[in-house]
């Protein structure tokens, strides 16, 4: 009887911590994803290096302040969002992207800055971002794309 009753509670004790472990991975696994998602959400530059990845103009163009500096190959420039938007469309029009990586980033609020590779049309260019963080929304200020 004593074996059965030791047995019964080893079994218990096995049952009990296999529960508490399923449920802390569990918990772990949602907070760590919802973590790792808030994280990306609030990283502007993840839509930003879509749009450039895609040579997506017109999409990149919304995150444009309504007069920005914008240095395409040494041109250098200080532009309305529509004159930097259709500056940015003949650069994708010349040098059509294939890849952009982001390879840092820096700074806090107000002013938030990244560096990264371009891989377009057959050449290899740094572009430099620099994104002002306001409450009313996220803008480029200051757009530089060289040739590496």
């Amino acid at each position: 009887m004593a074996r059965f009753l030791l047995l019964f509670l080893q079994q218990l004790k096995y049952s009990i911590m296999r529960f508490v472990l399923t449920i802390l991975a569990s918990v772990l696994f949602t907070f760590g994803s919802s973590y790792a998602q808030q994280s990306d959400e609030q990283d502007v530059f993840v839509p930003i290096s879509k749009y450039l990845q895609n040579g997506d103009a017109e999409r990149l163009s919304a995150w444009f302040a309504n007069n920005l500096e914008i240095d395409i190959l040494g041109t250098v420039n200080v532009s309305s969002k529509n004159q930097a938007k259709q500056v940015l469309k003949d650069f994708f029009t010349n040098y059509t992207p294939k890849s952009f990586t982001i390879v840092h980033k820096s700074g806090k609020a107000p002013m938030k800055y990244a560096v990264g590779n371009l891989s377009a049309g057959g050449s290899v260019f740094r572009v430099t971002l620099f994104v002002k963080i306001q409450e009313e929304g996220n803008y480029i200020q200051s757009l530089r794309i060289e040739k590496e």
